[in-house]
């Protein structure tokens, strides 16, 4: 199991022990009062440090992916609203219900022109937010609220920004009592026909229809460590063995192809943004940065088409998923 590194209080993975023992010389070097002597000695650790870190995340697998995914310092939502968003504007409810903490949603400036309506998945940091977010697991009235002001941002022809970060849709009793597969179901039809620019970044978990639900876009990313697909591997191995265990999970995980790489070979998002060296976590400014980046140049890119042309092309991009072929003689 993971556990939290007693010398930094930092979450470590299993896979990056041997990169907690060079991390704890470096912090007792650099707490010494003659730090500076050491200098040499602490450019070398780095360099083992950077080195063995470039090394294990070149070979991580799928599940290994989904632990990075999940680390408790990875950005969320809101964390990339503080760090590329200005003049945020956040808006409330869904004007049926209530509100939902579990999705953001707010008008925002990114970058030097940029107005944009920002939508995305928090999952909180302390308990209480956790629970208050349901952990990144939305309801049927955050969805509907995240719709609401689409519809809104479509009429004034800004575009959309939208985080995907959720193991999936809220599974409780009174979800599904206020009709949560309609919700999520709506948003997938009416997203579709949005006559303004959708752009959608799975920045940690994509799971299944909690992440379609604000998933829809003309350009869909994923950031190089993220995941996507249509279950979590523990379900998928409680489902198929009836036990989600470290074996089945790892198993699952091969399986379903949801790193960014797998979902780019399959045609199912256009772009993996690469993470600084071991993870967003280590670096959210720089991870930040990134994002800005590919959010400006694409949202540029696609103002230069006309509403209409963005729908066709949206409904062309999705009818396409999953086509296949067979040589001529061969059974379908």
């Amino acid at each position: 199991m993971a556990k939290t590194s007693e010398y930094t209080g930092s979450y470590t993975l299993p896979f990056e022990q041997p990169v907690t023992e060079l991390e704890r010389q470096i912090d007792a070097l650099q707490q010494r009062g003659d730090a500076d002597r050491y200098a040499d000695e602490l450019a070398g650790l780095r360099a083992s440090r950077n080195g063995l870190l470039a090394k294990i995340y070149a070979e991580l697998d799928a599940w290994d992916v989904v632990r990075v995914a999940r680390h408790p310092a990875r950005p969320q939502t809101a964390d990339y609203i503080r760090l590329v968003c200005r003049d945020f504007c956040e808006l409330h409810g869904d004007r049926r219900f209530g509100d939902d903490p579990a999705i953001i949603t707010g008008f925002a400036r990114i970058g030097r022109t940029f107005k944009v309506l920002v939508v995305g998945h928090q999952k909180g940091r302390t308990t209480q937010e956790k629970i208050a977010c349901h952990f990144g697991c939305a309801h049927p009235e955050g969805y509907r609220k995240a719709l609401l002001k689409m519809k809104l941002a479509e009429k004034f022809g800004l575009p959309i920004v939208t985080f995907i970060d959720t193991p999936g849709a809220y599974p409780g009793i009174k979800a599904e009592e206020r009709g949560q597969a309609e919700a999520i179901a709506t948003n997938l039809f009416e997203m579709s026909r949005l006559r303004t620019p959708v752009i959608s970044i799975v920045i940690g978990e994509g799971g299944s229809g909690g992440a379609l639900g604000i998933g829809v876009g003309d350009r869909v990313a994923m950031l190089q460590y993220s995941w996507y697909s249509v279950i979590s591997p523990e379900g998928c191995a409680a489902i198929l063995w009836k036990n989600a265990n470290e074996q089945t999970n790892t198993a699952a995980a091969r399986a379903l192809a949801l790193t960014a790489d797998a979902n780019l070979r399959n045609g199912l998002i256009d772009h993996v943004i690469e993470e600084p060296l071991g993870g967003a976590h280590r670096d959210p400014a720089m991870m930040a940065q990134r994002v800005e980046d590919w959010i400006v140049e694409t949202v540029r890119d696609l103002k230069r088409f006309k509403p209409a042309t963005l729908v066709q092309r949206r409904f062309e991009k999705y009818r396409s998923m999953g086509a296949t072929a067979t040589a001529a003689g061969e059974a379908p």
